[in-house]
């Protein structure tokens, strides 16, 4: 949904501890979305086979459809016929400000779902992107990866403002990559009561975006790497990016691309769902892509990128 104003606006600072707010919006749209959903079918946009692992409601079918005409393999994907899928319930103001309500439903179920049999069908796991779900699934997916040696990522993202340190440790340690934004991040360090040397020594690479300042990666050495944005034509609905950006990033790290390409890539995918309305509603212009890359970045990165942009 969209409110024509402003939150900070509506907000009175010594009565935040009574808010009750009711915001009449103008527009109302209804989108497929969710961190895994969005993430498959960039990948399947960017050519590749993703696997997703979930749990859903029966009302996943046409979802189902539409993720797996566009490359993604939901056959990991598990449905529950007495819940609902989860939901997320969003309004953005004019400043691209959002308040969200987030509906569990099936979501809860994802801690009954075991890794194994799904790297057994497919041949094995590149790499398992733990995204925001279930808060026990997320733990036990991350001890599943540890004790059988699949590489992971580990992405809170939303999550962390319903965990505790010790939970968020757990979740971290072990970690090829580790996403947030820049807010996350700050959270995580208090919360874990870790310092960022501490967490380098946890994790492989640590990958924090930065909104229109870009994104950092930081590897364990403690070197840094700071890749900016693509530039937008204009802003029509946060809602995904972050999600947009990981698909390109772990693409990119996919098929070998450097960190720095990876990113980049990253960036750009970000950028085609900033300009569209919902998360899954924008497309790739191959040619256009190239010259959008080649402005921001240079023909080298252009060049190296451009095989993993379908025609």
């Amino acid at each position: 949904m969209h409110f024509p104003g402003r939150f900070s606006d509506q907000l009175v600072a010594d009565q935040l501890h009574r808010v009750s707010l009711s915001f009449l919006v103008d527009d109302l749209t209804v989108k497929r979305g969710g961190v895994a959903g969005n993430i498959a079918y960039a990948m399947g946009v960017l050519g590749q086979s993703p696997v997703l692992v979930g749990a859903v409601g029966s009302d996943f079918a046409d979802y189902r459809s539409w993720l797996e005409r566009h490359g993604v393999d939901t056959a990991g994907v598990h449905v529950f016929s007495d819940v609902h899928t989860a939901r997320f319930v969003c309004t953005t103001d004019d400043d691209m400000c959002q308040i969200a309500s987030f509906y569990t439903g099936a979501m809860a179920r994802a801690r009954d779902i075991e890794l194994a049999p799904v790297a057994e069908r497919v041949g094995g796991l590149d790499l398992v992107l733990i995204g925001a779900n279930d808060p026990e699934g997320m733990l036990r997916h991350t001890d599943e990866c540890r004790t059988r040696g699949y590489a992971f990522a580990a992405d809170p993202s939303q999550q962390l403002a319903r965990m505790e340190g010790p939970e968020i440790r757990r979740l971290v340690e072990g970690a090829t990559y580790l996403l947030t934004n820049d807010y996350e991040w700050e959270l995580l360090l208090k919360k874990t009561s870790w310092t960022a040397d501490d967490v380098a020594g946890k994790v492989g690479t640590r990958v924090t975006t930065l909104g229109e300042d870009g994104v950092l990666i930081v590897g364990a050495d403690g070197s840094e790497l700071k890749v900016g944005v693509v530039p937008e034509t204009g802003k029509v609905d946060p809602t995904g990016v972050g999600d947009a950006f990981r698909a390109g990033f772990l693409t990119g790290t996919a098929n070998g691309l450097s960190l720095e390409r990876a990113a980049q890539l990253g960036s750009l995918v970000a950028v085609l769902v900033l300009e569209t309305d919902g998360p899954q509603e924008w497309r790739l212009d191959r040619e256009s892509a190239l010259v959008r890359l080649r402005d921001a970045y240079g023909p080298d990165a252009a060049n190296e990128i451009a095989p993993l942009l379908p025609a």
